[in-house]
Protein backbone atom coordinates (compact mmCIF):
# COMPACT_ATOMS: atom_id res chain seq x y z
CA UNK A 1 0.00 0.00 0.00
CA UNK A 2 1.20 3.51 -0.74
CA UNK A 3 1.00 6.28 1.82
CA UNK A 4 -2.00 7.61 -0.14
CA UNK A 5 -3.76 4.24 0.15
CA UNK A 6 -3.00 4.04 3.85
CA UNK A 7 -4.26 7.56 4.50
CA UNK A 8 -7.54 6.77 2.77
CA UNK A 9 -7.91 3.76 5.06
CA UNK A 10 -7.08 5.75 8.21
CA UNK A 11 -9.60 8.45 7.29
CA UNK A 12 -12.32 5.78 7.06
CA UNK A 13 -12.08 5.16 10.81
CA UNK A 14 -14.26 7.60 12.76
CA UNK A 15 -11.79 8.34 15.53
CA UNK A 16 -13.38 11.52 16.85
CA UNK A 17 -12.04 11.79 20.40
CA UNK A 18 -15.40 10.84 21.96
CA UNK A 19 -15.18 7.45 20.19
CA UNK A 20 -12.94 4.43 20.61
CA UNK A 21 -9.85 4.28 18.41
CA UNK A 22 -9.41 0.51 18.76
CA UNK A 23 -10.61 -0.46 15.24
CA UNK A 24 -7.92 1.79 13.75
CA UNK A 25 -5.31 0.46 16.19
CA UNK A 26 -6.23 -3.11 15.29
CA UNK A 27 -5.85 -2.34 11.59
CA UNK A 28 -2.40 -0.81 12.15
CA UNK A 29 -1.36 -3.81 14.26
CA UNK A 30 -2.32 -6.19 11.45
CA UNK A 31 -0.55 -4.01 8.89
CA UNK A 32 2.65 -4.00 10.93
CA UNK A 33 2.38 -7.71 11.61
CA UNK A 34 2.34 -8.31 7.87
CA UNK A 35 5.90 -7.01 7.79
CA UNK A 36 6.96 -8.97 10.86
CA UNK A 37 6.82 -5.91 13.14
CA UNK A 38 5.58 -6.54 16.67
CA UNK A 39 3.60 -3.85 18.47
CA UNK A 40 1.78 -3.46 21.74
CA UNK A 41 -0.99 -1.34 23.19
CA UNK A 42 -1.01 1.01 26.15
CA UNK A 43 -4.67 1.30 27.16
CA UNK A 44 -6.60 4.04 28.88
CA UNK A 45 -8.39 3.24 32.12
CA UNK A 46 -11.59 2.25 30.30
CA UNK A 47 -9.94 -0.16 27.86
CA UNK A 48 -11.76 1.58 25.01
CA UNK A 49 -8.77 3.54 23.72
CA UNK A 50 -5.11 2.74 23.33
CA UNK A 51 -1.72 4.02 22.26
CA UNK A 52 0.26 1.76 19.95
CA UNK A 53 4.04 1.38 20.22
CA UNK A 54 6.29 -0.48 17.80
CA UNK A 55 10.06 -0.57 17.36
CA UNK A 56 11.92 -1.42 14.17
CA UNK A 57 15.66 -1.93 14.56
CA UNK A 58 18.01 -2.77 17.45
CA UNK A 59 16.68 -2.28 20.97
CA UNK A 60 20.04 -1.55 22.60
CA UNK A 61 20.74 1.69 20.69
CA UNK A 62 19.18 5.14 21.28
CA UNK A 63 16.48 5.54 18.65
CA UNK A 64 14.16 8.12 17.16
CA UNK A 65 10.46 8.35 18.01
CA UNK A 66 7.94 9.05 15.26
CA UNK A 67 4.88 10.35 17.08
CA UNK A 68 1.36 10.85 15.76
CA UNK A 69 -2.12 10.97 17.21
CA UNK A 70 -5.00 8.90 15.86
CA UNK A 71 -7.94 10.97 17.12
CA UNK A 72 -9.63 13.78 15.22
CA UNK A 73 -12.04 16.61 16.06
CA UNK A 74 -15.80 16.33 15.43
CA UNK A 75 -17.50 17.21 12.16
CA UNK A 76 -20.86 18.02 13.79
CA UNK A 77 -22.53 21.02 12.17
CA UNK A 78 -19.79 21.57 9.61
CA UNK A 79 -20.85 22.02 5.96
CA UNK A 80 -18.70 19.31 4.34
CA UNK A 81 -18.85 18.95 0.56
CA UNK A 82 -17.76 15.30 0.82
CA UNK A 83 -18.15 12.49 3.32
CA UNK A 84 -15.59 13.44 6.02
CA UNK A 85 -14.89 9.77 6.78
CA UNK A 86 -14.40 8.67 3.20
CA UNK A 87 -11.28 9.90 1.47
CA UNK A 88 -12.06 11.84 -1.70
CA UNK A 89 -9.34 12.96 -4.12
CA UNK A 90 -10.07 16.05 -6.19
CA UNK A 91 -7.46 18.01 -8.17
CA UNK A 92 -4.52 16.46 -6.34
CA UNK A 93 -6.00 16.95 -2.87
CA UNK A 94 -7.27 14.26 -0.53
CA UNK A 95 -10.27 15.42 1.50
CA UNK A 96 -11.30 13.86 4.78
CA UNK A 97 -11.30 14.48 8.52
CA UNK A 98 -7.78 14.08 9.84
CA UNK A 99 -6.12 14.25 6.44
CA UNK A 100 -3.89 17.12 7.57
CA UNK A 101 -4.30 16.79 11.33
CA UNK A 102 -2.66 14.34 11.49
CA UNK A 103 -3.38 11.04 9.84
CA UNK A 104 -1.32 12.23 6.88
CA UNK A 105 1.87 11.87 8.88
CA UNK A 106 0.76 8.54 10.33
CA UNK A 107 0.16 7.29 6.79
CA UNK A 108 3.61 8.42 5.70
CA UNK A 109 5.17 6.56 8.63
CA UNK A 110 3.26 3.36 7.88
CA UNK A 111 4.03 3.69 4.18
CA UNK A 112 7.73 3.76 5.05
CA UNK A 113 7.59 0.57 7.14
CA UNK A 114 8.50 -1.78 4.25
CA UNK A 115 11.76 0.10 3.74
CA UNK A 116 12.42 0.27 7.50
CA UNK A 117 12.18 -3.51 7.60
CA UNK A 118 14.11 -4.10 4.41
CA UNK A 119 17.21 -2.11 5.29
CA UNK A 120 19.58 -2.84 8.14
CA UNK A 121 18.66 -0.12 10.63
CA UNK A 122 21.50 0.68 12.99
CA UNK A 123 19.41 3.33 14.74
CA UNK A 124 15.95 2.09 15.74
CA UNK A 125 12.77 3.88 14.81
CA UNK A 126 9.98 3.86 17.39
CA UNK A 127 6.42 4.34 16.14
CA UNK A 128 4.14 5.87 18.78
CA UNK A 129 0.50 6.44 17.82
CA UNK A 130 -1.63 8.00 20.56
CA UNK A 131 -5.25 8.79 21.40
CA UNK A 132 -7.06 11.86 22.81
CA UNK A 133 -4.54 14.45 21.68
CA UNK A 134 -7.36 16.73 20.58
CA UNK A 135 -8.82 16.94 24.09
CA UNK A 136 -5.65 17.87 25.94
CA UNK A 137 -2.80 15.55 24.91
CA UNK A 138 -4.18 12.96 27.33
CA UNK A 139 -3.42 9.59 25.79
CA UNK A 140 0.26 9.93 24.98
CA UNK A 141 1.09 10.41 28.67
CA UNK A 142 0.64 6.67 29.23
CA UNK A 143 2.96 5.86 26.35
CA UNK A 144 5.60 8.31 27.56
CA UNK A 145 5.40 6.87 31.08
CA UNK A 146 6.38 3.51 29.59
CA UNK A 147 9.11 5.02 27.42
CA UNK A 148 10.68 6.64 30.49
CA UNK A 149 11.29 3.13 31.85
CA UNK A 150 13.01 1.85 28.73
CA UNK A 151 16.58 0.72 29.42
CA UNK A 152 17.83 2.79 26.48
CA UNK A 153 16.55 6.35 26.21
CA UNK A 154 15.55 7.54 22.70
CA UNK A 155 17.86 10.20 21.29
CA UNK A 156 15.13 12.29 19.63
CA UNK A 157 11.41 12.60 18.93
CA UNK A 158 9.71 13.85 15.77
CA UNK A 159 6.07 14.82 16.22
CA UNK A 160 4.39 14.89 12.82
CA UNK A 161 1.82 17.64 13.27
CA UNK A 162 1.14 19.54 10.03
CA UNK A 163 3.79 22.23 9.56
CA UNK A 164 4.16 22.16 5.76
CA UNK A 165 7.46 20.38 6.49
CA UNK A 166 8.93 23.33 8.36
CA UNK A 167 10.86 22.47 11.50
CA UNK A 168 9.01 23.74 14.58
CA UNK A 169 11.07 23.92 17.73
CA UNK A 170 8.61 25.50 20.15
CA UNK A 171 5.01 26.02 21.10
CA UNK A 172 3.25 27.70 23.99
CA UNK A 173 2.08 25.94 27.12
CA UNK A 174 -1.65 25.98 27.77
CA UNK A 175 -3.95 25.73 30.76
CA UNK A 176 -7.71 25.75 30.38
CA UNK A 177 -10.02 26.01 33.38
CA UNK A 178 -13.78 25.88 34.01
CA UNK A 179 -15.12 28.23 36.67
CA UNK A 180 -18.46 27.73 38.40
CA UNK A 181 -19.72 30.71 40.37
CA UNK A 182 -22.24 29.98 43.14
CA UNK A 183 -24.46 32.84 44.30
CA UNK A 184 -27.84 33.18 45.99
CA UNK A 185 -31.02 33.72 44.05
CA UNK A 186 -33.99 35.97 44.74
CA UNK A 187 -36.25 38.64 43.25
CA UNK A 188 -34.29 41.33 41.44
CA UNK A 189 -36.17 44.06 43.34
CA UNK A 190 -34.24 42.87 46.40
CA UNK A 191 -30.98 42.32 44.57
CA UNK A 192 -28.69 43.72 47.32
CA UNK A 193 -29.90 40.93 49.62
CA UNK A 194 -28.63 38.21 47.30
CA UNK A 195 -25.41 37.20 45.51
CA UNK A 196 -25.44 37.75 41.74
CA UNK A 197 -23.32 34.98 40.23
CA UNK A 198 -23.26 36.65 36.80
CA UNK A 199 -21.85 39.88 38.20
CA UNK A 200 -19.09 38.12 40.11
CA UNK A 201 -18.26 36.00 37.09
CA UNK A 202 -18.03 39.20 35.06
CA UNK A 203 -15.62 40.72 37.56
CA UNK A 204 -13.32 37.73 37.28
CA UNK A 205 -13.49 37.65 33.49
CA UNK A 206 -12.55 41.34 33.40
CA UNK A 207 -9.57 40.57 35.61
CA UNK A 208 -8.50 37.82 33.18
CA UNK A 209 -8.97 40.19 30.24
CA UNK A 210 -6.85 42.81 31.99
CA UNK A 211 -4.09 40.23 32.41
CA UNK A 212 -4.19 39.60 28.67
CA UNK A 213 -3.94 43.29 27.87
CA UNK A 214 -1.00 43.61 30.23
CA UNK A 215 0.78 40.71 28.51
CA UNK A 216 0.39 42.54 25.20
CA UNK A 217 1.50 45.93 26.51
CA UNK A 218 4.17 45.06 29.04
CA UNK A 219 4.90 41.33 28.93
CA UNK A 220 7.79 39.34 27.55
CA UNK A 221 7.76 38.66 23.82
CA UNK A 222 9.12 35.98 21.52
CA UNK A 223 9.23 37.14 17.89
CA UNK A 224 9.17 33.56 16.55
CA UNK A 225 5.47 33.34 17.46
CA UNK A 226 2.76 34.89 15.29
CA UNK A 227 1.31 36.24 18.56
CA UNK A 228 4.54 37.15 20.32
CA UNK A 229 3.27 37.30 23.91
CA UNK A 230 1.31 35.18 26.37
CA UNK A 231 -2.44 35.36 25.83
CA UNK A 232 -5.51 35.18 28.11
CA UNK A 233 -8.91 34.23 26.74
CA UNK A 234 -12.44 33.69 28.05
CA UNK A 235 -14.24 31.54 25.51
CA UNK A 236 -17.61 30.67 27.00
CA UNK A 237 -19.92 32.12 29.66
CA UNK A 238 -23.39 30.94 30.69
CA UNK A 239 -25.60 32.27 33.49
CA UNK A 240 -29.00 33.55 34.47
CA UNK A 241 -32.55 32.61 33.56
CA UNK A 242 -34.40 35.90 33.17
CA UNK A 243 -33.94 39.55 34.04
CA UNK A 244 -35.96 39.75 37.25
CA UNK A 245 -34.24 36.76 38.90
CA UNK A 246 -30.89 37.21 40.62
CA UNK A 247 -28.79 34.39 39.08
CA UNK A 248 -27.36 31.92 41.56
CA UNK A 249 -25.04 30.05 39.20
CA UNK A 250 -22.78 31.02 36.32
CA UNK A 251 -20.15 29.02 34.47
CA UNK A 252 -17.33 30.15 32.21
CA UNK A 253 -14.16 28.71 30.66
CA UNK A 254 -10.84 30.51 30.30
CA UNK A 255 -7.35 29.70 29.12
CA UNK A 256 -3.79 30.93 29.13
CA UNK A 257 -1.31 30.20 26.33
CA UNK A 258 2.10 31.11 27.66
CA UNK A 259 5.52 31.64 26.14
CA UNK A 260 8.56 30.31 28.00
CA UNK A 261 8.99 33.41 30.14
CA UNK A 262 5.54 32.96 31.71
CA UNK A 263 4.28 30.02 33.72
CA UNK A 264 0.72 29.06 32.80
CA UNK A 265 0.16 27.26 36.11
CA UNK A 266 1.22 30.35 38.04
CA UNK A 267 -1.13 32.50 35.95
CA UNK A 268 -4.08 30.25 36.81
CA UNK A 269 -3.14 30.45 40.48
CA UNK A 270 -3.17 34.24 40.22
CA UNK A 271 -6.76 34.13 38.96
CA UNK A 272 -7.79 31.77 41.75
CA UNK A 273 -6.12 33.96 44.38
CA UNK A 274 -7.97 37.04 43.11
CA UNK A 275 -11.29 35.19 43.32
CA UNK A 276 -10.61 33.88 46.80
CA UNK A 277 -9.13 37.03 48.30
CA UNK A 278 -10.83 39.90 46.48
CA UNK A 279 -14.26 38.59 45.48
CA UNK A 280 -15.35 35.78 47.76
CA UNK A 281 -15.31 37.69 51.07
CA UNK A 282 -18.12 40.00 49.93
CA UNK A 283 -20.05 37.08 48.49
CA UNK A 284 -19.80 35.01 51.66
CA UNK A 285 -20.79 37.96 53.82
CA UNK A 286 -24.22 37.70 52.18
CA UNK A 287 -24.36 33.91 51.77
CA UNK A 288 -21.70 31.60 53.31
CA UNK A 289 -22.11 28.97 50.57
CA UNK A 290 -21.43 31.46 47.77
CA UNK A 291 -18.08 31.38 46.00
CA UNK A 292 -15.99 30.01 43.16
CA UNK A 293 -15.18 26.47 42.05
CA UNK A 294 -12.30 25.81 39.65
CA UNK A 295 -11.97 22.71 37.49
CA UNK A 296 -8.92 22.00 35.37
CA UNK A 297 -10.03 21.14 31.83
CA UNK A 298 -6.70 20.50 30.15
CA UNK A 299 -3.06 21.36 30.21
CA UNK A 300 -0.42 21.17 27.50
CA UNK A 301 3.23 21.51 28.35
CA UNK A 302 5.16 23.97 26.22
CA UNK A 303 7.86 22.86 23.82
CA UNK A 304 11.09 24.83 23.83
CA UNK A 305 13.97 23.27 21.94
CA UNK A 306 17.06 25.39 21.39
CA UNK A 307 17.80 26.28 17.75
CA UNK A 308 21.31 24.91 18.19
CA UNK A 309 20.11 21.49 19.40
CA UNK A 310 21.23 18.45 17.42
CA UNK A 311 17.64 17.36 16.79
CA UNK A 312 16.92 20.70 15.09
CA UNK A 313 19.86 20.54 12.68
CA UNK A 314 19.11 16.85 12.07
CA UNK A 315 15.47 17.57 11.17
CA UNK A 316 16.46 20.50 8.98
CA UNK A 317 18.86 18.31 7.02
CA UNK A 318 16.09 15.75 6.47
CA UNK A 319 13.63 18.46 5.44
CA UNK A 320 16.26 20.03 3.18
CA UNK A 321 15.53 23.51 4.47
CA UNK A 322 17.22 25.76 7.00
CA UNK A 323 14.38 27.73 8.56
CA UNK A 324 12.50 27.07 11.78
CA UNK A 325 9.49 28.43 13.62
CA UNK A 326 7.34 28.32 16.74
CA UNK A 327 3.58 27.84 16.77
CA UNK A 328 0.77 28.92 19.09
CA UNK A 329 -1.11 25.61 19.05
CA UNK A 330 -0.12 22.81 21.40
CA UNK A 331 1.29 19.38 20.54
CA UNK A 332 2.45 16.25 22.30
CA UNK A 333 6.01 17.44 21.78
CA UNK A 334 6.06 19.37 25.03
CA UNK A 335 5.26 16.20 26.97
CA UNK A 336 8.05 14.21 25.33
CA UNK A 337 10.39 17.00 26.37
CA UNK A 338 9.14 17.57 29.93
CA UNK A 339 8.13 14.02 30.93
CA UNK A 340 10.96 12.09 29.27
CA UNK A 341 13.64 14.73 28.59
CA UNK A 342 13.77 13.68 24.94
CA UNK A 343 14.94 16.35 22.44
CA UNK A 344 11.90 17.03 20.27
CA UNK A 345 10.84 18.87 17.16
CA UNK A 346 7.53 19.10 15.32
CA UNK A 347 7.45 18.61 11.57
CA UNK A 348 4.96 17.01 9.25
CA UNK A 349 3.01 17.24 6.00
CA UNK A 350 -0.17 19.27 5.68
CA UNK A 351 -1.25 22.67 6.90
CA UNK A 352 -2.67 23.39 10.37
CA UNK A 353 -4.72 26.15 8.74
CA UNK A 354 -6.93 23.46 7.20
CA UNK A 355 -7.38 21.52 10.44
CA UNK A 356 -10.65 21.39 12.39
CA UNK A 357 -12.58 22.82 9.43
CA UNK A 358 -15.05 21.49 6.92
CA UNK A 359 -13.41 20.09 3.78
CA UNK A 360 -10.08 19.46 5.51
CA UNK A 361 -7.56 18.18 2.98
CA UNK A 362 -3.92 17.41 2.33
CA UNK A 363 -2.17 17.73 -1.01
CA UNK A 364 -0.92 14.51 -2.54
CA UNK A 365 2.35 16.35 -3.16
CA UNK A 366 2.50 17.08 0.56
CA UNK A 367 2.19 13.38 1.32
CA UNK A 368 5.08 12.78 -1.07
CA UNK A 369 7.13 15.41 0.78
CA UNK A 370 6.43 13.70 4.11
CA UNK A 371 7.36 10.33 2.65
CA UNK A 372 10.58 11.75 1.19
CA UNK A 373 11.50 13.14 4.62
CA UNK A 374 11.09 9.67 6.12
CA UNK A 375 13.05 8.05 3.29
CA UNK A 376 15.98 10.30 4.11
CA UNK A 377 15.55 9.54 7.80
CA UNK A 378 15.72 5.79 7.13
CA UNK A 379 18.86 6.27 5.04
CA UNK A 380 20.48 8.15 7.92
CA UNK A 381 19.43 5.44 10.38
CA UNK A 382 21.15 2.66 8.48
CA UNK A 383 24.34 4.55 7.69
Amino acid sequence: MTADDILAKLISFDTVSRNTNLPLIEWVEEYLSGFGVASHRVYDETGEKANLIATIGPEDVPGIILSGHTDVVPVDGQPWSTDPFEATVIDGKMYGRGSSDMKGFCACVLGAVPKMVEVNLTTPLHIVFSYDEEVGCIGVRGAIAEIVDWPVKPRACIVGEPTMMQVVLGHKSKRSVRVTVRGRTGHSSLAPNYVNAVEYAARLTVMISDMGQDFAANGAADPLYDVEHTTAHVGMLHGGTQLNIVPDETMFDFEFRAIREDNSDALVEKVIAYAREELEPAMKAVHPQAGFEFENLSGVDGLDTEPEADVVSFAKSLAQRNDHAKVAYGTEGGLFQTMADIPTVVIGPGDIGRAHKADEYIGLDEIKAGSAFLERLIDRCCA
